[in-house]
């Protein structure tokens, strides 16, 4: 089974403050792949670099064997990313956004209806697709994009944070949505996440991340097992010390 994500060595400076510090690990075809640590721990910059829109200061990182800053252009053909804090256009109803957004993906009107009526499944937002999004809860929002972000069965799904600020019910039904589809279309995807019992539940493996470095990893049994405890929030408190 080949890496659809391989880090080796990465290093990101901004100035003086060293954002990353060596990390190294792989993603595999067809698995959820969770990066996880508190704020500030370099989750979002390692996205960053893996969609192409930082380059490392050093180390590498390929996507589906293409290096991420000789290669970008390729691999932002294969990829499809959702910032934290994405935003849709608010005086578009769910159903035009969808539809604008995938004019980007294929120039084929047949088509782009086909992947609106996978976007609109993805969501189940259903009648509430005709509301323009300015009516939409935070959560009605985050559903619009993390249906945005799947519907073109991306090779590599790259997800920032992909509940934060929801509620119980919209974290749950983002959950399953990311969940059921990857299990349905094989797509292989890469999240973030401060929320660690979420991760248990969504990941295939995990990084467990701080200050930029990678203290452990595995599957969220492995962990759980090697460091004898019942939850993931339980190992990475054991990993930095504070137990």
């Amino acid at each position: 089974m080949g890496f659809v994500v391989e880090a080796e060595g990465l290093v990101k400076d901004f100035g003086e403050v060293r954002a990353l510090n060596g990390l190294s690990f792989q993603v595999e075809d067809g698995e959820i792949y969770g990066l996880i640590g508190p704020n500030g721990a370099g989750k979002t910059t390692v996205l960053r670099i893996v969609s192409t829109l930082l380059k490392p200061t050093s180390g590498f990182v390929k996507v589906l064997g293409h290096d991420v800053v000789d290669e970008a252009s390729v691999i932002r053909r294969v990829i499809s990313y959702l910032p934290e804090e994405a935003g849709a256009y608010k005086n578009l109803s769910g159903y035009e956004y969808l539809e604008f957004m995938a004019r980007f993906t294929t120039e084929n009107g047949e088509d782009v209806e086909e992947i609106v009526d996978v976007a609109a499944k993805i969501s189940g937002l259903e009648e509430r697709l005709k509301d323009k999004v300015k009516a939409y809860s935070k959560g009605m929002k985050r559903r619009l994009l993390v249906a945005r972000t799947l519907m073109s069965k991306p090779r590599l799904g790259v997800l920032d944070e992909p509940t934060s600020g929801l509620d119980v019910l919209h974290s749950v039904h983002v959950r399953g949505i990311i969940k059921r589809y990857v299990e349905k279309q094989g797509v292989t995807v890469l999240l973030s996440s401060h929320n660690m019992l979420e991760v248990e539940y969504l990941c295939d493996r995990v990084a467990l991340i701080n200050e930029g470095k990678i203290l452990a990893r595995g599957s969220p049994a492995e962990l759980k097992k090697k460091s004898g405890v019942s939850n993931l929030e339980e190992v990475f408190a054991k990993e930095v010390g504070f137990v």
